[in-house]
């Protein structure tokens, strides 16, 4: 017993060290240090060109610097050294949709076939893979008809999204029947992700529907306040008041928001200052007061003199 315990204690340090190294990486990959991270990978690569956690790493380090082609390179290699991994068919597939992005409509249309095949591969290996059926719901719903789009495998791999998390399934529906301008679906499905799940993504979504397509400003801005009750982010302050201004609807309540998100203003809010700066001055031009929308105005282009939202309704408010 004890010689076979020895290999085993050697094994599990060579483990050990070797995790330790990719958490490592990990940790530059995070703070966007992708040189040194890259160096270390190719370290580790050039003892053992088979290191499926360093080629993975180089991947995953080339996709954070949007290098499709170098990303697309190492993944396709972990498909090949272990093709039973759901995760990395699913990683190869997004590589591939990103190039795809880049390129030209034509030229992209080549890439399809491998971009279905690596996310429903990625689907059939794991039948809990949220991911891959995700991308499989939006990959469906964006190709053209002619080339495989379909609305009604969209709507299965949603489906099996809901089967596997409601809230994601309804997140799903609603997405597909957004994107099918049927916005009344997209609704009923959004508030059930909502009712189901109450996360700050959740009541994104819906928020998103009545913002940028139905174009229903005071529904948009009633989901807010719903949001901010469960949630009581700072945030939710701005977005209300950019509703406000984007619409010119419940200026005062903008105007409240707005000076609330800015009294509390740090950076964990994720909304730079400025963009608090700028709505507000748009409010004040709504209610014709030049005074305070140039004041406004010219702090928001104090912190950022390049702000081309700004120095255009910069332009506007001179007009007054």
């Amino acid at each position: 017993m004890k010689k076979l315990f020895i290999p085993f204690v050697v094994i599990s340090v060579f483990g050990y060290g070797q995790s330790a190294q990719i958490l490592e990486i990990q940790h530059l990959i995070d703070a966007r240090k992708f040189a040194a991270a890259e160096s270390k990978a190719h370290e580790l690569i050039s003892r053992d060109d088979s290191d499926i956690a360093a080629i993975e790493k180089l991947g995953d380090i080339a996709g954070h610097q949007k290098q499709w082609d170098k990303a697309v390179s190492q993944y396709k290699k972990l498909i090949v050294l272990s093709p039973r991994s759901a995760n990395y068919h699913y990683k190869y597939g997004g590589a591939l949709g990103m190039k795809a992005l880049e390129m030209s409509k034509l030229k992209a249309i080549g890439l399809v076939d491998d971009i279905k095949e690596a996310f429903h591969t990625a689907a059939t290996l794991d039948p809990e893979h949220i991911e891959a059926r995700w991308a499989l719901v939006e990959l469906y719903m964006q190709l053209p008809w002619m080339i495989g789009g379909s609305k009604k495998k969209a709507l299965k791999y949603a489906q099996e999204l809901e089967d596997l998390s409601k809230v994601d399934g309804y997140l799903a529906k609603g997405y597909v029947y957004e994107y099918a301008d049927q916005p009344n679906e997209a609704e009923r499905f959004y508030k059930l992700a909502v009712n189901v799940g109450g996360s700050v993504t959740c009541y994104s979504k819906l928020v998103d529907l009545y913002e940028e397509t139905t174009k229903e400003p005071n529904k948009a801005i009633s989901t807010l306040e719903e949001a901010h009750k469960a949630h009581k982010r700072n945030a939710m302050h701005y977005q209300i008041g950019k509703v406000c201004a984007k619409y010119n609807v419940q200026l005062d309540k903008g105007e409240a928001c707005l000076r609330t998100f800015i009294k509390n203003h740090s950076v964990k809010d994720g909304v730079p200052i400025e963009w608090a700066y700028y709505r507000l001055a748009q409010i004040y031009r709504y209610k014709a007061d030049k005074d305070n929308a140039t004041k406004w105005i010219d702090k928001a282009l104090a912190v950022r003199k390049d702000f081309k939202q700004a120095l255009k309704e910069q332009e506007v408010i001179k007009t007054l």
